[in-house]
């Protein structure tokens, strides 16, 4: 039996929860996690996820590519469910909204043409991208949204899709990616989708929405209620006893675990609330590099990557004086979902993170960081399992939007101690070529959410040798992203540099990776040398 499934168990109550789900007809219920994106979403905090893809045509192109995009999604919607269902909200907003089925999806709204101006650069692509990222989806329609983007100077076209954070998270996302790329230019055979009559689902009445309301919630309490053992058995299994001077016993941590632990982050200018502006910069860095240096150093391809965006943010902060004394914090996301789940919905979880920013040296920084992550790891193997993605949440959409609204007005991120500085996640990519419409996906950079306390979020993704970062902030917070993303390929390159000096290698067990030249110091030892 698998963790999750213990977490329901078998018999009676399992079968209970699945009538209660079934008596709801077609209408999909937003679980509490998903409800919570929905909820928390504000005009200066967007609460969807995206991607911008840039696609090099097939040679010699001469057809209308918005065309022919909307003629291919045409075809794929059905694939996925986000694209074909929305919001039906309840009455008085007394209990989280349902999916229903759109029955009219209009193509025209939802995919987009913009040309850029002239020259039509990379950096004006970027500045488009978090435009386009800061303004709200229509509640009203299907949550998503796809712009086909050309007048890049380099003949190239672009793809900027965003999609709400209530119906999928970046590992469903990848799922949805699969839906709509290709593993061959010449594409594939969609089957078409089985002809269905129209149910008319957007109008529900008020006695069905509320009847759907109250079977959901009971199912949902029911699972919550099966859940509590397992959690409970969780937390005892990582707390260990010891007895006082008294000789009463106390529970608490074990000691590798609450070692340097501290529940606030120290202030920076990320931690302030935000508006609706947004700043958007995409690097790229080889796949094969990062690997390597994760090899050389005995750490993880994931402690790379929080190494790398730790050493960027010190530079970037001490350049501006506003680096602090104690370590930065990263809010990092953690997926519970199963391996073979393609679910289109959110099964995620969040911890914080230290980054060793208060480390000078770089090598240092990644072993503090390596060891930070092998603590992290323990305590979720021991409640990843028990985390429930479900609950009920009576009058959650009122209640949970007007404490949201009240925390933005009230500017309170700027005077509160931050539980974290910045978000970063990692999200295993695909890692193969993709097509697009006939067109050679050339790059995948997520494009994600910042929020109130924190400014910035970095998002990583691979794709087909490459890890396409993504960094995405508050344009009044971190005007100058640009400068933080260089920074952040500077700091690829030194870890490079120096873990290949710290365990150097053979050059035929380095692949496609060239061999890194000998310091400076060591090159005129030996020009001397051979004088």
């Amino acid at each position: 039996m698998s963790p999750r499934r213990a977490v329901y168990g078998d018999g009676h109550a399992i079968v209970i929860v699945q009538l209660l789900r079934k008596a709801s007809g077609m209408m999909k219920h937003l679980s509490g996690v998903d409800s919570a994106f929905l909820h928390l979403e504000s005009p200066e905090m967007p609460m969807h996820i995206g991607s911008l893809n840039v696609l090099d045509l097939p040679e010699g192109y001469s057809g209308d590519f918005f065309e022919d995009t909307k003629a291919m999604l045409a075809q794929r919607l059905h694939l996925a469910e986000v694209f074909t269902r929305k919001l039906a909200l309840m009455p008085l907003d007394i209990s989280n909204p349902v999916w229903v089925e759109d029955e009219d999806i209009d193509l025209d709204y939802h995919v987009r043409h913009v040309s850029l101006p002239k020259p039509g650069s990379n950096r004006q692509l970027q500045q488009y991208v978090a435009r386009l990222h800061s303004s709200l989806l229509d509640r009203s329609r299907p949550l998503w949204e796809l712009f086909v983007i050309d007048g890049l100077k380099s003949g190239q076209v672009a793809l900027y899709i965003k999609a709400h954070h209530a119906g999928l998270d970046g590992q469903a996302g990848v799922a949805v990616a699969k839906a709509l790329f290709d593993l061959e230019a010449t594409g594939r055979v969609i089957k078409p989708p089985r002809p269905r009559g129209r149910r008319h689902h957007y109008q529900l009445g008020v006695a069905e929405l509320l009847g759907a309301a109250a079977r959901n919630t009971a199912a949902q309490t029911m699972g919550l209620m099966r859940s509590l053992p397992l959690l409970a058995r969780s937390v005892k299994t990582a707390l260990v006893p010891e007895k006082n001077a008294q000789g009463k016993r106390n529970w608490s941590l074990p000691k590798g675990l609450s070692k340097g632990f501290t529940l606030f982050a120290p202030r920076t200018p990320l931690n302030v609330a935000i508006t609706n502006q947004r700043t958007f910069a995409g690097r790229t860095v080889p796949l094969a590099e990062v690997k390597l240096i994760a090899k050389l150093l005995g750490v993880s391809l994931n402690d790379v990557v929080m190494a790398t965006t730790a050493g960027a943010l010190r530079t970037y902060l001490k350049e501006n004086g506003d680096l602090p004394a104690k370590p930065l914090v990263a809010a990092v996301p953690v997926s519970l979902r199963a391996e073979d789940d393609a679910s289109n919905n959110n099964q995620v979880s969040m911890v914080t993170m230290g980054l060793a920013t208060d480390v000078k040296d770089p090598i240092e920084r990644i072993r503090a960081i390596h060891a930070e992550s092998a603590k992290t790891k323990a305590m979720m193997s021991r409640f990843k399992a028990a985390i429930p993605t479900d609950f009920p949440l009576p009058a959650a959409p009122w209640l949970m939007s007007a404490l949201a609204s009240l925390f933005s007005r009230s500017r309170l991120a700027n005077v509160m101690p931050p539980l974290a500085n910045l978000i970063i996640s990692n999200v295993a990519g695909i890692p193969v070529q993709l097509y697009f419409a006939g067109a050679k996906v050339v790059s995948y950079y997520p494009v994600s959410i910042p929020s109130h306390s924190m400014a910035l979020n970095v998002t990583v993704q691979s794709y087909n040798g490459r890890l396409d970062y993504g960094l995405i902030a508050c344009r009044r917070a971190v005007p100058d992203v640009n400068d933080l993303a260089d920074a952040l390929l500077a700091e690829h390159r030194m870890l490079l540099e120096l873990a290949r000096a710290q365990a150097p290698v053979p050059p035929e067990a380095l692949g496609t990776v060239a061999p890194a030249k000998p310091p400076a110091r060591k090159r005129a030892k030996r020009a001397t040398a051979r004088a």
